[in-house]
């Protein structure tokens, strides 16, 4: 017993000492995914380039885990090398997931770590028209949306008859139809409606991420990140039922959980630039 007592007593002061200099707990925290898919391709990098030039504020030294499901049997390749190019475009490369065990090792010799595996869930569109009975059928657009490419068209746009259609606008032109997702976006996925809008009919979960070149829509509560106008649409807006982002954002122009309004949290709210910045306005 003496033994135990006397081995015992230099151990406590031992962590004793440690929680002086440190600790060491667990935390949660949201990345972006890099779905690596022709790495060969000439042009990898300066489209990259031009992806991270849309919003370059959110994508600047953003953490970034690799995703290597594509490259299954592209074979081992230089992490170190691949590592210090992203880092030039200012993304930092922290980890890899659904590598193959060579590729995940040559990953862990160049620095970085590996992820869980990860297969991004299916998702269920509903065509246009068709109203989800469990769900509130989303609003028509704004009128003031519609009206925005005859104030660009100028004079000669009030000359136009009524069957024909007024010259749109730039951002107009890049828009297309609607992509809905009536289940929940859980933690760790990512929807991108590309050239429209994105309507969620459920609640967005925190870690989960949803882009649009236009507006974005949730009816129920959003707990995640939600980018609206990623293609530089600076008309774009996103509303929600409600707000509790981790981070919102309009064509690049952002705001983290930190930096929204209290009295904004849990309520219905639209999102808009204005001025040169975000406007949280409450629809309720």
């Amino acid at each position: 017993m003496n033994l135990a007592s006397q081995s015992d007593a230099p151990a406590n002061d031992h962590d004793a000492d440690h929680a002086k200099a440190f600790k060491l707990r667990g935390g949660s925290f949201t990345l972006l995914i890099l779905q690596l898919i022709d790495l060969k391709n000439p042009n990898f990098f300066q489209w990259l380039l031009d992806k991270i030039a849309q919003a370059p504020n959110f994508y600047n030294h953003a953490p970034v885990v690799l995703d290597l499901h594509g490259l299954a049997d592209a074979g081992p390749f230089n992490f170190a090398e691949l590592a210090r190019r992203l880092r030039q475009h200012k993304l930092v490369p922290v980890g890899v997931q659904n590598g193959t065990e060579e590729q995940n090792q040559g990953a862990i010799n160049a620095g970085m770590s590996v992820f869980p595996m990860w297969r991004e869930g299916k998702e269920v569109a509903v065509e246009a028209g068709e109203r989800n009975p469990a769900k509130p059928e989303p609003p028509k657009p704004e009128p003031a949306k519609q009206d925005a490419p005859n104030q660009a068209a100028g004079p000669a746009a009030k000359s136009e008859s009524r069957d024909q259609a007024p010259a749109p606008s730039a951002a107009a032109r890049n828009r297309g139809g609607a992509k809905v997702v009536s289940q929940p976006v859980r933690s760790g996925r990512q929807v991108y409606a590309q050239g429209g809008e994105l309507i969620v009919l459920n609640t967005v979960s925190a870690g989960a991420e949803l882009l649009a070149d236009g507006n974005v829509h949730v009816y129920g509560a959003l707990r995640g990140r939600a980018l609206a106008g990623v293609s530089g649409d600076t008309e774009a807006r996103i509303f929600c039922q409600s707000l509790n982002a981790e981070l919102i954002s309009v064509a690049g122009h952002w705001l983290v959980s930190d930096d929204i309004d209290e009295r904004m949290l849990g309520r219905a709210v639209q999102i808009y630039l204005k001025g040169g910045g975000l406007v949280i306005e409450p629809l309720d």
